[in-house]
Order: C-alpha cells, then sequence, then structure tokens
C-alpha cells in the first residue's frame, strides 16, 4: 500500500556530486570540532559521585537543581530516578573534595530545603571505570560496523557493504559532532542511541539495496543511474511513513521525555533525520562512484543456472 504514490522517478543520481559534497564538508566540519572542542563526557565517562535521594512527596527537580547550583554545582544531572519521590544526581568529580564530603554536603543542602530528603545510595564512579567505558563503547561501535559490512557485503556485494558503511558511519560522525560543537553532555544512554541508530539506519539502506537489486533483474534495458532513481522514488512511501511516525515518537521524548531521556532523544532525531540522507543520497551515489553494474547481481545467478543444467 502506497499513500504517498509517486509517478515519475525523482533524479535523485543528478544531484550525486552536490549531495555528496554537501556530506564531506559536513563530516569534516563534524570531525573538526570532536578535535578541536572534543565531547563533553558524562560522569559516566570521566568519573564522579552518583546519589539515589528518596523523599516522602513528589520530589521538585527544579527545586533540587537550585539548591546545586548555590552549592556551585550547576553541571550536575539531576533526574527522577524509578518513582516521582525519587531522585538520581550525578556529581562531576571534585579535585578538591573527596567523595564522601561531596555527598554529606548536597544532601545536608537538600535537607535544609525539605527535611523529608533521605539519602539511599551513594557511588563514586572512577576515571578508570570511566576509561574502561569508554574503550568498550569505542569497541561497541567497531564491532557493530564491521559486522554490517560483513552482512552487507554477504547479502548484496561488497560495493553495497563499502556504501553502506561509509554512510552509517557519516551518520555517527554527524551526530558526535552536534554534541561536541554544542558541548551537549555525552552519556552511555547517547551511545546507546548512536549505536541503535547504525541499526536503523543500515535497515533503511538495505530497503534501497533490495530494490536495486530487483530493478537490476528487472530493469535490463535501464541505465545504472534510472535503475537507481526509480529504486529510491518506489521505497519512497514506505520511508515517509516509517520515518514519520518513528521520528514523532522521538520527538515526544525529547519534548516530554524530561531531562533523563532529552540527549538520548536528541541523538536520535538527529540519526533519523540524517539517516534517511545518507540512505538516499551518500549510500547510493557512492555505488555509483564504486562502478556497480548489472554484471554485479544478475552474472552469479545465470552461472548458477548454467550449472543446473544436464
Amino acid at each position: 500500500m502506497e499513500f504517498f504514490r509517486i509517478k515519475h522517478d525523482i533524479p535523485f543520481m543528478s544531484w550525486g556530486k552536490y549531495t555528496t559534497t554537501i556530506s564531506l564538508l559536513t563530516f569534516v566540519l563534524a570531525v573538526f570540532f570532536l578535535v578541536t572542542k572534543g565531547l563533553n563526557l558524562g560522569v559516566d565517562f570521566t568519573g564522579g559521585t552518583v546519589m539515589e535521594v528518596s523523599y516522602a512527596q513528589t520530589a521538585d527537580i527544579n527545586k533540587i537543581r537550585d539548591t546545586l547550583i548555590k552549592l556551585g554545582m550547576s553541571d550536575a544531572s539531576v533526574q527522577n530516578f524509578g518513582t516521582s519521590r525519587d531522585v538520581m544526581i550525578r556529581l562531576p568529580a571534585k579535585p578538591d573534595m573527596s567523595s564522601a564530603k561531596l555527598s554529606e554536603r548536597v544532601i545536608a543542602s537538600l535537607k535544609e530545603e525539605d527535611k523529608t530528603a533521605e539519602i539511599r545510595r551513594v557511588e563514586f564512579v572512577g576515571p578508570q571505570v570511566g576509561k574502561e567505558l569508554v574503550e568498550n563503547g569505542a569497541l561497541a561501535l567497531l564491532v557493530v560496523s564491521l559486522g554490517i559490512v560483513a552482512y552487507l557485503a554477504m547479502r548484496f556485494e561488497w560495493k553495497f557493504g563499502v556504501s553502506g558503511i561509509i554512510a552509517n558511519l557519516h551518520d555517527v560522525v554527524i551526530i558526535l559532532g552536534f554534541f561536541a560543537f554544542f558541548q551537549w553532555e555525552f552519556s552511555l544512554t547517547v551511545l546507546a542511541a548512536i549505536l541503535a541508530i547504525l541499526g536503523y539506519s543500515v535497515n533503511e539502506s538495505v530497503v534501497v539495496f533490495d530494490r536495486i537489486r530487483e530493478n537490476f533483474r528487472r530493469m535490463r534495458k535501464a541505465s545504472v543511474e534510472q535503475v537507481i532513481n526509480n529504486a529510491i522514488t518506489r521505497t519512497m512511501s514506505r520511508t515517509i511513513i516509517t520515518h514519520g511516525s518513528t521520528q514523532m515518537v522521538v520527538v515526544s521524548m525529547l519534548f516530554f521525555g524530561g531531562e533523563a531521556l532529552h540527549y538520548f532523544a536528541l541523538a536520535l532525531t538527529i540519526g533519523i533525520l540524517f539517516g534517511i540522507y545518507s540512505s538516499v543520497l551518500v549510500a547510493s551515489p557512492l555505488l555509483m562512484l564504486l562502478g556497480v553494474s548489472r554484471e554485479d547481481i544478475v552474472r552469479p545467478e545465470k552461472k548458477e543456472e548454467a550449472e543446473a543444467l544436464p
């Protein structure tokens, strides 16, 4: 079923030079910001103090933040944890104060504002743990990327694998570039969003690649450019419905999910938008640049048929 029926093929590949140039420039800018400004790593990666505080009634998150700001801890993260009465506070490490003294100072100030405040748990995330999380996060991205290349190469052909992973890594670097430029906090939830975007983006690429492979077998007299343009155009209805529905959910989390989901939803929002762009206007032009042809898809079939003949 196509709710958005497009009668004529859209000449996407005629824009390939421009879109790849734009992608290259944004990629270079993202790398530049990553190198010059770096990521604003959260407590999960840098180390610090994590506190769980419970209240007798619904906790006033804004009031707690104001209390921490008065203590000179404007970079602290405050969010509900479990119920509306439980709060998780993440405090970056202070070189001139131990974790125990820091937590005591915070809970004393919170009790002055509300006597029902009760500390449930205090944990200290050391720099070594943060370093291990950074290394494991980078390893996770590498393993996922290699898995995507292997999957696309086996399902289609190596040219599809190379163009697909370049397009997907383009999305990842762009997201990281945004976080570096605006100095948004990069936490484990953001890393989870990036890994989710890798899978989400490759799914869109597979849909387009599947249609390209089908067109190579069906449109035998058409040029490679016509085959790819037709494949992208025929999947546009599915793209609009799928990504539109997903984006509505993610935007809802962004605006109504609170601080706990804010950067997670923000990373997903950026990733989904660039995922559509890269699957259509980065991966497909790269296929043409790598010289994909009908023989890459059809020839193996003919060979198998010839071997099957008596």
